[in-house]
């Protein structure tokens, strides 16, 4: 379960609170409990941690997806992922 999905779910069982059976909401608020437990935080130094932000506002995209596509491009430059190959024919959201 993707964590947007999961918290789709905490949204949609908080609008049904009186509806949901106790075990469901048990369910979900252990997912909830262990989601959180597992998520760790990656210390920046300043400088690094503003460029991101100013990236990501640049690109009007969260910090964490900016993060993912520096990451996934460094795995790719440095082959320890394989490169995607582009459509040329496909249309393409940005521009060049």
């Amino acid at each position: 379960m993707t964590r947007p999905s999961f918290a789709e779910d905490l949204e949609s069982a908080a609008d049904r609170i009186g509806d949901i059976s106790r075990p469901d909401l048990q369910i979900i608020l252990r997912r909830a409990a262990l989601m959180l437990r597992n998520v760790a935080g990656v210390s920046l130094e300043p400088a690094t941690e503003d460029a991101l932000n100013s990236i990501a506002a640049e690109m009007k995209v969260g910090r964490s997806e900016v993060i993912q596509i520096v990451l996934r491009e460094w795995l790719e430059t440095n082959a320890y992922l394989p490169v995607r190959m582009v459509d040329e024919e496909s249309e393409t959201d940005g521009s060049a």
